[in-house]
């Protein structure tokens, strides 16, 4: 495996965090098939099954996943196709403490040009939501709106 590929895949989400308990011999004998690449991965087992007809529990075995994640993969895949088995992101989504109503206070807090800083901001925001948020969090948030505009 070329170390760009392997930075790709990390970079993408979709490097395997155990090719090494990928024990399918096609993942073990040639250099198409990529045990670092979970969504190649993931697709091969999948086939294996509906295609092949070999045994969920055995196929699980050899790809180095467990029963249950290959339902979620297979669900997955029925849901949205092979893109559907691109690992998610975790964690939050954006910013989940700045509300609509915590961001619009804010803007209005932040003079557009002056020396308010983003600690005092957080003060404010605790003082008024009773929700702590990091100044940079409200930093980026205030530099977000300032690229929309």
């Amino acid at each position: 495996m070329s170390p760009s590929k392997t930075d790709s895949l990390r970079e993408e989400g979709t490097l395997n965090p155990h090719p090494e308990a990928v024990n399918d011999p096609l993942f073990r004998e040639g250099e198409f098939f990529d045990p670092e690449d979970v969504v190649q991965v993931k697709y091969e087992m999948l086939r294996r099954v509906r295609v092949d007809g070999q045994a969920v529990g055995k196929t699980a075995a050899d790809f180095g996943v467990s029963r249950p994640t290959y339902y979620e993969a297979l669900s997955a895949f029925d849901a949205g196709g092979i893109a559907a088995l691109v690992p998610k992101k975790r964690g939050p989504r954006g910013p989940h403490k700045l509300a609509d109503d915590v961001l619009a206070f804010v803007r209005a807090e932040a003079p557009p040009t002056g020396p308010l800083r983003a600690a005092e901001l957080a003060r404010r925001v605790q003082d008024r939501f009773g929700v702590s948020v990091h100044p940079r969090t409200i930093e980026r948030a205030l530099r977000r709106e300032k690229k929309r505009r």
